[in-house]
């Protein structure tokens, strides 16, 4: 939020924009606030190994709203390419862990909600920025609702534990906010220049470059199985289908 508004201020403050376009970002901060609450639930709940591969199926969500909303058209290249960078995140993501004693069918419906709003969210943000196309302005509304609703819900949820700084780790996590920031950024960007129906597929190969950062350094800690080796390749083969096929 902050880096975010630093860079408003110093591209020329605050841009005028369509009272309409404003509502609907301010309105996709709280979604994001109940998109993250349902991931992480759903995590909670069933465990990552099938928490995470639901989660990851909102490019398929997306492209549905994009055809349905923004009236875009779905060739067989970017629906070939979707369905292979899904895939493959799946095959990435997952990893088996033991069934948990809590574990109730209706579960599953957390990180499926959370998906199906992910969904939604990139058409919204195309359709506003349809309207006024200040991707950068729009980031740091974003990022203040989100901070806002991160707050209230702490606040309300009464919770009691303090929290405990580890100075080692301050550092890194500021690595991350400026990364984490930068790739908010970019996607906003992304939509506003591309079609949902092939942004939403490429920005979900997050995972992919995570296992490689992660090989890379953190040896030792991730295992590298003909699972994610197979999941790579349907990536990577998605990804070239998107961009070279699918337009």
């Amino acid at each position: 939020m902050i880096l975010l508004w630093c860079a408003v201020l110093l591209t020329g403050g605050v841009p005028q924009v369509a009272s309409l376009a404003f509502l609907l970002f301010v309105f996709l901060g709280v979604m994001q606030t109940g998109t993250s609450y349902l991931t992480f639930t759903g995590v909670a709940r069933i465990g990552a190994s099938r928490s995470q591969p639901l989660r990851t199926t909102y490019p398929l969500w997306s492209a549905a709203w994009s055809v349905a909303l923004l009236g875009e058209s779905l060739t067989p290249g970017v629906l070939t390419g979707t369905v292979l960078v899904v895939s493959g995140t799946i095959l990435i993501s997952w990893s088996p862990d033991r069934t948990m004693s809590s574990y109730r069918w209706w579960h599953v419906l957390f990180p499926l909600s959370a998906a199906f709003l992910a969904g939604i969210a990139f058409p919204v943000r195309r359709y506003a920025l349809d309207i006024s196309n200040q991707p950068l302005f729009f980031a740091a509304v974003l990022a203040t609702v989100a901070s806002v609703c991160l707050v209230v819900s702490m606040a309300a949820g009464g919770t009691r534990e303090r929290i405990v700084w580890e100075r080692r780790a301050l550092f890194p996590f500021i690595v991350a906010g400026v990364f984490e920031t930068a790739a908010s950024l970019l996607s906003l960007i992304a939509v506003g220049m591309g079609k949902v129906v092939a942004v939403a597929p490429l920005v979900a190969t997050s995972p992919l470059w995570t296992l490689f950062l992660t090989v890379l350094m953190l040896r030792g800690v991730e295992r590298i199985s003909a699972r994610s080796v197979g999941g790579t390749l349907a990536v990577v083969a998605g990804t070239v289908t998107i961009i070279t096929v699918g337009s």
